[in-house]
């Protein structure tokens, strides 16, 4: 299982999903999903936006869990 920690960096930083949406140009959809862990599948693009932008590591954003 694919870990997101998307939810608890944002928090930690104080940023919204629409401030992230802002600043990246991502649709507010593409990291509801990621923040909620509700996605199936993450676009390289968009996984390159929000880790450019929050200054952080794949491996910092993601983590496999065995279930």
């Amino acid at each position: 299982m694919i870990k997101c920690h998307l939810s608890k960096i944002m928090g930690e930083r104080r940023i919204s999903i629409a401030e992230l949406a802002r600043e990246t140009g991502l649709g507010r959809n593409t990291i509801s999903r990621l923040y909620n862990e509700t996605f199936k599948q993450i676009d390289k693009e968009a996984l390159d936006k929000i880790c450019a932008y929050l200054d952080c590591e794949v491996g910092q954003l993601l983590e496999h869990k065995e279930e």
